[in-house]
């Protein structure tokens, strides 16, 4: 696949797993929290795993699964706090900062679109400074949608006025990827490895990017 930068205009990026690496969340909600929330509760640590599992599958693909104050409420914990204690691992993917600069330099819009909460953001932001290199920052909290439904991508058209059709969208969720395709977005990009600590994957909906530096405008083969 080659993009043709001439036939897009704005380009929208997903946050954790896109531009920045996944490994910081997974390590978070899999290992960190679960021995956080059995130190504080008294229980053993396999069992507050296997809950706290159980309970994301549950809320998964809506905007609570995303939201800092939904779980500090069902854990009973600061779950800010806690991501803080863990900041250190909060990293850029390769060549996003690069990435970011170039599509500035060709006046390109960029907009990050994140079902994170903001709480989330301005950690993450006070770790990198990545939001100086990105023109809109909308978080699907600002929605009350989160990006797998369509009412969220009708709001942030209403926002920010892109063009679908001159549009490219990259994200690691296929999920959202596939919303994103319903709502008409033509050019579609997702990461093929999220967490610089597992495997690549493979996509046989989407065009899959494993660097950022083969997007570098003027050598946009993906």
């Amino acid at each position: 696949m080659k993009l043709n930068w001439r036939e897009i205009d704005t380009v929208l990026l997903d946050m954790d797993g896109t531009l920045l690496d996944l490994h910081f969340d997974n390590f978070f909600w899999l290992h960190h929290l679960p021995k956080r929330y059995a130190e504080h509760h008294s229980l053993p640590q396999d069992e507050v795993s296997t809950k706290l599992l159980q309970r994301m599958q549950e809320c998964q693909g809506t905007l609570s699964w995303y939201c800092t104050d939904f779980w500090s409420q069902e854990c009973n914990l600061d779950i800010v706090a806690l991501k803080q204690e863990i900041n250190h691992l909060i990293n850029e993917r390769p060549h996003a900062r690069s990435f970011l600069e170039s599509l500035g330099a060709h006046n390109k819009q960029r907009v990050l679109v994140t079902n994170a909460h903001r709480d989330s953001v301005d950690l993450k932001f006070a770790v990198t400074g990545i939001e100086a290199h990105l023109d809109s920052i909308i978080s699907s909290h600002d929605y009350g949608q989160p990006k797998e439904e369509q009412k969220f991508w009708q709001q942030l058209q209403e926002n920010i006025r892109f063009d679908p059709t001159r549009t490219l969208f990259i994200d690691d969720s296929e999920a959202i990827l596939e919303s994103a395709q319903q709502f008409g977005i033509t050019h579609l990009l997702c990461i093929e490895q999220p967490d610089s600590q597992r495997e690549p994957r493979q996509s046989a909906n989407f065009p899959m990017i494993s660097s950022f530096a083969h997007l570098l405008i003027g050598e946009a083969k993906v």
